[in-house]
């Protein structure tokens, strides 16, 4: 989302998702590494794009236990660490 000043707001992490695993179309991770909702906001300089990394914390523990409580036990490990195990 480009903001009214020029800068560039992206999605480097979701906050319903900070990790998961894919079989497709090879086997692969993604990992946030934090369990905090997160963004970043990209700005260019003169001398190229510069990148601000934001982390929101939630109460992504009670989003993992209502993971659990539903059958998703890897959804709620990442959701709860932002690692998949």
């Amino acid at each position: 989302m480009r903001l009214g000043d020029g800068r560039l707001v992206v999605n480097p992490g979701s906050v319903g998702c900070p990790g998961y695993d894919s079989p497709k179309p090879v086997y692969h991770k993604g990992q946030t590494g934090t369990p905090d909702a997160s963004y970043a906001i990209l700005e260019r300089t003169p001398r190229g794009w510069s990148v601000t990394f934001r982390y929101v914390p939630y109460d992504h523990m009670s989003m993992a236990r209502l993971a659990r409580a539903n059958g998703l036990p890897v959804w709620a490990d990442a959701l709860a660490t932002g690692w998949v195990e």
